[in-house]
Parts: structure tokens; C-alpha cells; sequence
């Protein structure tokens, strides 16, 4: 299968295209989560803002995988089975399914959060049995310090997503109530156990191999998002429990484990700062923008939208004062990577401008 050449389309742009990171569906999960959290913290104008501008991303980022793939197939192929750029497509599942999960709360349109919620469905099933399959059996691979980083566990985020989307949909579905509060339990769990297998690895290679400041990309905030979306999800399975018998029954499993995974990415928080800390202030990496920032964005918004959940479902309330102040660090994170964004691509329009002749 070879690329098909397009002389027609300006060579910088071309080139971006063929380029084009498999992870930019993750300023979707970004921009989606932030405007969940902004909804359930009594912010509606900027989570309605949000909506809309996260419609209009997802359907240019659809736009733009459709012409790699058919342009580049050989790129678009070769990534899905590159250890490092691989796992960058399990944002296309998050990103649906955040964006199905905006549907059904902002717009109360169970409709269309359904659509998504399928699609984000066959695309996990797709693309997690085709990737690791891939990995599996492929020839030549990287060692552990060269092929493994914090993008692995958008695996976890992405089938967490599936969790969250489902037991939301449960609650306006109550004729299928209980097949999708079950899936949505079967993938909480699933979505954990790969967590432990994942993190393993990413903990090992973290104290046992050389770490240079190239090595430490931002998606290693997804050791933190990937906990918080689970706690989001077991909030939720822990909120339909009411109208639910199997998952009353196991009410203390469920609120036992939600603060386990809660309290596990807690702890990644300080870790998380201190290496950016010595890789931007001690190493002084420069800070220029790359998809892979909407990977450090994520983390932000969901850890302020499962913790004001996981306080509601929990009654807590000690902890009511954190999601109002990760809140707004995920909006003033999510501003500067979008500011980052148009910076580049205006600098690509520009690129394009060729004086005539």
C-alpha cells in the first residue's frame, strides 16, 4: 500500500499532514473534559463555549484523519503499529466518548450521546485488539526504555471513557438499564487491571532506566488522568446503584476501590510537578507547543470533575474546595495549549503563501 502523492496540496501543508500525531484527537478529551468540569461547577456559559468549539474540533480532526488516510496510508498504518505513536489513537475512543458524555449533560440529548457512545464503543474494540495484537507479533521491537511512555495509559483513559459514557446513558435508557450499567462495570474493572499492568511497566522503566528530558513527555500526566477518569466512572456506577440491584450489592467494593483509584493518581500530583520542575527549570527543555500537551490538560480537567463527583456520591465535602481550584488551572492549561495551537497554525498558513510568479 503506498502513499498517494497530491501535487495539488501545498508541500507544508502536505507535509503536516502526513505527519499529523495520532494523539490530536486528545485536545477533544481536553477541551471536553474542562467544559464538563465547568458545567458541574456551576460555570454554564464557559461550559456551553466549550461545547461548541469541541463539536467544531472533533469534526475538523475526522476531516483531517480521513485525508491522511487516504492520502498516506502508509504513515497513517505505520503509526498504528509504532510503540510510541501507537497508543496515541486510543484518544479517537476518549475523545468520542467524552464528547457523547457533553452531549448528555449539557445538552440533555441522550440521542445523539448514543450515536457516540456506539461509535467510541467499536472503535475501542477496533482499535485495542489491533494494536496490541500488532505489538504482539511484530518482528523488531523497541527495549522497555525506548518503547514505553505515560501514552500507553490512554488505553485506560480510552476504555474508561467507554465506563462513564455507558452509566450516563443507563440513567436516560432505563430499558437497558441494566446491560449498560454492566458493560460500564465490566470496563471500570478491565480498565483498572490494565492500569496496574501498564503502570508496572511505566514505573519500572521510570527508576531502573535513564530518564532525559526528551524521554519525559507530557502524556506521562496521563499516570494521574487515568486514575481520575476511573474515579469518575466508579462514581457514577456508584450513583445508579440505586435503581440498580447488582451494583448495590456491591456498594462497598465499588466506593472502596473509587477511593483507591482516587487516591492513587492524588499521589501522582507532586511526583508529576517536580519532574516538570526538573525538566523545564533544572534542564531548561524549551516549552513550545506539541499535540501532546492536550495530554497534560486532560489530567487537569478530569481530576476536577471525578473529585467534585467522587465528594457528591461520597459526601465527603472535605475535599469540596479542590475541584473549584484544579478547575481553574485545567482552564488556564487548556488556554495556553490552545493559544499554542493557533501560534501554529498560523504559522503554517503563513508557510503556505508563496509569492506568485
Amino acid at each position: 500500500m503506498a502513499d498517494i502523492p497530491v501535487a495539488a496540496v501545498p508541500q507544508p501543508y502536505s507535509q503536516g499532514l502526513a505527519a499529523m500525531s495520532p494523539a490530536n484527537f486528545g485536545m477533544v478529551m481536553a477541551t471536553g473534559i474542562v467544559s464538563i468540569a465547568a458545567h458541574l461547577l456551576g460555570h454554564p456559559s464557559v461550559a456551553r463555549g466549550l461545547f461548541t468549539l469541541n463539536i467544531l474540533l472533533y469534526g475538523v480532526l475526522w476531516i483531517l484523519t480521513v485525508l491522511r488516510v487516504s492520502r498516506y496510508p502508509r504513515r497513517f498504518f505505520g503509526d498504528m503499529a509504532d510503540h510510541l505513536r501507537g497508543p496515541g489513537f486510543f484518544t479517537t475512543v476518549a475523545a468520542t466518548g467524552v464528547l457523547g458524555s457533553q452531549y448528555m449533560l449539557l445538552a440533555a440529548d441522550a440521542g445523539s450521546g448514543a450515536v457516540l457512545w456506539l461509535l467510541a464503543l467499536l472503535l475501542w474494540l477496533v482499535l485495542t485488539y489491533a494494536i496490541f495484537a500488532i505489538f504482539t507479533v511484530k518482528r523488531v521491537k523497541p527495549t522497555l526504555d525506548k518503547g514505553i511512555n505515560g501514552g500507553w495509559l490512554l488505553a485506560v483513559v480510552a476504555t474508561q471513557s467507554i465506563s462513564v459514557s455507558s452509566a450516563l446513558l443507563a440513567v436516560s435508557q432505563p430499558a437497558y438499564q441494566l446491560e449498560l450499567n454492566f458493560l460500564a462495570l465490566s470496563m471500570w474493572l478491565w480498565g483498572g487491571m490494565l492500569y496496574i499492568w501498564l503502570m508496572a511497566l511505566i514505573f519500572y522503566r521510570y527508576t531502573f532506566f535513564r530518564l532525559s528530558p526528551d524521554d519525559l513527555t507530557p502524556p506521562y500526566w496521563i499516570n494521574m488522568g487515568a486514575m481520575a477518569i476511573s474515579t469518575l466512572a466508579g462514581s457514577l456506577l456508584i450513583a445508579n446503584a440505586a435503581q440498580v440491584p447488582f451494583l448495590a450489592s456491591m456498594l462497598p467494593f465499588l466506593k472502596g476501590f473509587t477511593v483507591f483509584y482516587w487516591a492513587a493518581g492524588t499521589w501522582w500530583i507532586p511526583m508529576l510537578l517536580l519532574l516538570g520542575l526538573w525538566r523545564y527549570v533544572y534542564m531548561r527543555f524549551p516549552l513550545r507547543y506539541d499535540p501532546l500537551y492536550w495530554g497534560a490538560v486532560f489530567p487537569l480537567g478530569m481530576y476536577a470533575a471525578c473529585t467534585y463527583q467522587l465528594d457528591a456520591v461520597m459526601q465527603f465535602t472535605v475535599l469540596a474546595w479542590l475541584p473549584i481550584v484544579f478547575f481553574y488551572l485545567a482552564l488556564a492549561a487548556w488556554s495556553l495549549t490552545f493559544a499554542g495551537l493557533v501560534a501554529r497554525v498560523a504559522r503554517g498558513l503563513l508557510k503556505t503563501k508563496t509569492p506568485s510568479i
